[in-house]
């Protein structure tokens, strides 16, 4: 939480075209009518993200997914998603965005982050954070590793470019 996924995400668009598809559009949406966890939520918030990996998949499209494990995502999620993403001809690579407990503590009360419905309290991050490492510690390892207090936004962006050989557009600044 509050690692600037998605601050880096959009920077990583801009730089080069490819389609953000940030988690928060489908999780705000179901958060309307269902409370976060139930069951329902979770049902349809991995057929909403997985539809939108399918489609990429299957038109032979990139697109950039922001994430961050949590407890109530079903385990094997990731696998499901690259067996889905691979069995179309894709591939599906992880980049780990990283900043020390104080930095996210700092961070998680911006004003910003309340524009989607996102983790903004200390108080719960704090209680949370036990079950957030151990999400993580379930998660593929990563390709790349950005420490988001040493480098900005674009400077991450596009350190993932390069890692990845994404086509930095010509005049992105």
């Amino acid at each position: 939480a509050a690692s600037g996924k998605l601050t880096v995400a959009k920077e990583l668009a801009r730089l080069t075209s490819l389609p953000l598809f940030h988690n928060h559009l489908v999780v705000d949406a179901l958060l309307e009518r269902l409370e976060f966890g139930e069951p329902e939520f979770v049902r349809l918030r991995e057929q909403m993200w997985m539809a939108g990996f399918e489609t990429a998949a299957s038109q032979g499209r990139s697109l950039i997914f922001t994430f961050a494990p949590e407890p109530s995502v079903p385990d094997g999620f990731t696998d499901r998603v690259e067996e889905l993403v691979e069995g179309l001809g894709g591939r599906v690579r992880y980049v780990r965005l990283v900043l020390s407990e104080g930095e996210q503590e700092m961070r998680i009360t911006n004003a910003s982050r309340n524009q989607f419905r996102k983790l903004a309290s200390r108080e719960l991050l704090r209680e949370m954070r036990p079950q957030f490492l151990e999400a993580e510690a379930g998660m593929p390892a990563a390709e790349l590793v950005i420490d988001t207090e040493q480098d900005d936004p674009e400077t991450s962006a596009r350190r993932i470019g390069a890692a990845f050989g994404l086509d930095i557009l010509s005049g992105a600044t």
